[in-house]
């Protein structure tokens, strides 16, 4: 893939700039007003509103990790929505002492506006610029908002909270068709693959599929409403010890909600039972995919030119050792 080439500046420069951005940023997406995205709640109250819609039944303590909020805080906002008629809260089943919250219909129709917002705001800001800027953006920020989570000063990142529920052992019907979809859009736009390409993932994984239940094979998919938006594979040769990371894809709509660090973990923890080492191989300049799998313990240990794929792209092996 290509990537900015931006001038070389001081260190000091680098942080100034970036600072300036991120105030900009601040002050155009509204969070200097005393309400955001159209309504009438104050910004750490919508991003409650939207945490609790895209994990319903999140007990208030995750919550309160996901917005960086003290326990104190997060208790404040919930009565405020609860008193408001935008949630409810009812003991979870496992702990009596904990909450679970979901939003009502009051609360998910104000969810819709609020997402309506600002995917307005968003798309218009996308007019001004060009695809390919667009795809250093998304991948730029990624990196960027890990960098922050990994270095921020307050609690630690909490673990990704996806409902077990959503994720799916083994085969499903449908799901070869929107695996491959998804590998088909993604790297057609960020690395000009064409048919080839969605013919081998479609074809290579329904032979997989078709073996399973398998020793040592294994896939794991996200699924909502139906459709697979997410997947990760283990192809494993038992008797080499040594497995085979293959089809791990997010969709786009998930980013940034923990659904392929969840895949991921259930991979790894499947393979440290049985693997002493497991492998993937990917493409250079998929950067926030490579952070994702240098958390994981992976390292690279090869890269090569390949050109089979209908354009020119370096190939990048990645392997990881059981940690013992």
């Amino acid at each position: 893939m290509d990537l900015i080439d931006f001038p070389s500046q001081s260190r000091d420069k680098t942080i100034q700039d970036l600072r300036e951005f991120s105030r900009k940023l601040v002050r155009e997406l509204g969070f200097m007003r005393a309400s955001l995205a159209g309504s009438d709640l104050a910004p750490s109250a919508v991003h409650a509103i939207i945490e609790i819609g895209l994990h319903p039944g999140i007990q208030a303590r995750d919550l309160a990790a996901i917005l960086r909020l003290d326990k104190s805080n997060t208790s404040r906002q919930v009565a405020k929505l609860e008193s408001a008629g935008l949630l409810v809260r009812e003991t979870a089943a496992d702990d009596a002492r904990s909450s679970r919250l979901t939003l009502t219909e009051a609360g998910h129709a104000l969810r819709a506006r609020i997402d309506q917002f600002a995917t307005d705001q968003v798309s218009h800001a996308l007019r001004r610029m060009a695809p390919a800027d667009q795809e250093s953006l998304i991948r730029f920020l990624s990196l960027y908002a890990d960098a922050l989570s990994s270095e921020n000063p307050n609690d630690a990142p909490p673990a990704a909270v996806v409902p077990a529920s959503q994720i799916h052992e083994g085969y499903l019907p449908g799901c070869i068709g929107d695996i491959a979809s998804l590998h088909a859009r993604y790297y057609a736009q960020a690395s000009g693959f064409g048919v080839y390409f969605e013919r081998k993932v479609a074809t290579e994984l329904a032979e997989f599929a078709e073996g399973l239940p398998a020793p040592g094979k294994n896939m794991w998919l996200y699924v909502d409403n139906g459709r697979t938006l997410a997947s990760i594979v283990i192809d494993g040769d038992l008797a080499a010890r040594q497995a085979h990371l293959r089809w791990f894809i997010v969709d786009e709509s998930l980013r940034g909600m923990g659904v392929g660090r969840a895949l991921l973990a259930r991979a790894m923890a499947y393979v440290d039972e049985r693997y002493d080492e497991t492998y993937l191989w990917t493409f250079k300049g998929l950067d926030a995919a490579r952070h994702l799998y240098e958390a994981a313990g992976f390292t690279l240990t090869q890269a090569s030119e390949g050109r089979q794929w209908g354009s020119v792209v370096v190939e990048q092996r990645f392997s990881r050792v059981r940690p013992r």
